[in-house]
């Protein structure tokens, strides 16, 4: 019998281990990479941890918005088969998304939630990385009903922090309107 519950807690123990080998952890405070995950589960990689931001709105009348400080964390979740990530506005304002990459498609999804608009239903973007870029679309009509879509690109991806840009194009992507803009550089591990 003693044998029997010996291996059966290590048996609990190794697969609850094994289930989340690539989570949060204190040497890994950001998870770590699951090899086993699709191949651009790594897209985000150099921008995985805590970068410190500037933000910039645009207002409804057209004019831009003071510049706000923001923190942004990536990590990888579900034991390093998707990236989620955390802003943090000065003004309270809280953001984040699940990003998935689904192998299918060979597309990332990324469903966006927020304490400012709750929603019972996330809003998704769908797009990829190409180069220094990962550029994700969702349909959106303009305030004059024209259809189009809002562009979010993440561009200068680097170790060092990366630009990001939201935007409304149009269909043929020959119009654009930039709505937010936000810059990241990298903190210092020790930060």
């Amino acid at each position: 019998m003693k044998y029997i519950v010996t291996t059966l807690l290590f048996f609990i123990v190794f697969t609850s281990n094994s289930q989340n080998e690539y989570g949060a952890s204190a040497q890994f405070p950001y998870g770590k990479l699951n090899p086993e995950a699709p191949e651009q589960t790594g897209d985000y990689d150099e921008i995985i941890g805590t970068c410190d931001c500037k933000s910039i709105m645009r207002n409804p009348d057209g004019s831009w918005q003071e510049t706000k400080d923001m923190k942004w964390t990536f990590k990888y979740i579900m034991n390093g088969t998707a990236v989620q990530d955390e802003t943090i506005l000065g003004n309270g304002r809280h953001a984040g998304s699940i990003r998935q990459f689904i192998a299918d498609s060979s597309k990332w999804y990324v469903h966006f939630y927020s304490n400012t608009a709750p929603t019972p239903t996330l809003p998704a973007w769908a797009g990829e990385r190409k180069g220094d870029s990962i550029i994700l679309y969702k349909e959106q009509k303009a305030p004059n009903g024209l259809d189009g879509y809002y562009r979010i690109a993440f561009r200068n991806i680097s170790t060092e922090g990366f630009t990001w840009l939201g935007e409304w194009v149009n269909l043929s992507e020959t119009f654009r309107y930039p709505t937010w803009k936000i810059a990241c550089t990298r903190q210092e591990p020790d930060e």
